[in-house]
């Protein structure tokens, strides 16, 4: 499985995805034409496009990719009048098989009430869309504070060697956000030193993995007695920290 990050927009991420024994090209998350077309290119072919979701910088590139290269679309079944040219639906827990590729649908609302993940297990790689972020979580729109706290929750027990493929390029923002309120954490010093010489050399923060979120995340650590402390809510449900912390980084 090769991966190929491709720049959107003003901060979006799609990914072209390779896999060499079936010589199938898919692509997650087309968020506009031009700079997806210029990657798939070079393989003269796609043949399947994923979305993790509706929003319009995530399925923009569908119809004329779909139409230039006669390519199947996968979407939600939930959201099946919200994504264009979709093609094929699929539903909670499903494994679907593209190539020698198999990725299970995991569905993950709050952000939307349609939103998936791809969770390709034997390659341990998961595809976020805009639910899991490094070191964020996407804002809450159609769905409720508890929606994206339980989909986080179902990502954050996936294996931590798991790398984990985001929608955008939020993370410099996400590492201020966190060590605002975490800012003796010894791993996410080293990962703000690693951040910046990336974003430096203009490239991508991504991937990310499941054990470092896990450990930087403050999304992610709703239990922490660290986070709870920073906030003044050290009694606070899990749900009453998440709430707080997302409606703190609405305003951030």
């Amino acid at each position: 499985m090769k991966i190929e990050i491709i720049k959107c927009l003003n901060d979006n991420y799609s990914y072209l995805i390779y896999e060499k024994e079936t010589n199938i090209v898919s692509i997650v998350d087309p968020s506009e034409f031009s700079p997806c077309e210029k990657e798939i290119s070079k393989y003269k072919k796609l043949d399947y496009i994923l979305n993790t979701h509706h929003h319009v910088d995530h399925v923009d590139g569908n119809i004329r990719l779909k139409n230039k290269y006669n390519s199947r679309v996968l979407g939600f079944d939930g959201d099946k009048d919200r994504i264009p040219g979709i093609d094929i639906t699929l539903k909670k827990n499903q494994s679907y098989k593209i190539g020698n590729l198999n990725f299970r649908v995991i569905f993950i609302p709050g952000h939307t009430k349609g939103h998936i993940a791809f969770y390709f297990e034997n390659e341990k790689t998961v595809f976020t869309g805009d639910t899991l972020f490094s070191l964020g979580c996407g804002r809450v729109f159609e769905g409720t504070h508890v929606d994206m706290l339980n989909s986080l929750n179902k990502l954050k027990i996936l294996p931590p060697e798991t790398k984990v493929y985001c929608g955008h390029e939020y993370t410099k923002t996400n590492l201020d956000f966190c060590l605002k309120y975490d800012p003796e954490n010894a791993r996410l010093k080293e990962k703000s030193t690693e951040i910046k010489l990336k974003l430096n050399s203009n490239l991508p923060t991504i991937p990310t993995s499941i054990s470092d979120e896990l450990k930087t995340n403050i999304f992610l650590r709703c239990n922490d007695n660290v986070i709870k402390q920073a906030l003044n809510l050290k009694d606070a449900t899990d749900q009453e920290v998440f709430t707080k912390l997302r409606d703190l980084k609405d305003t951030f």
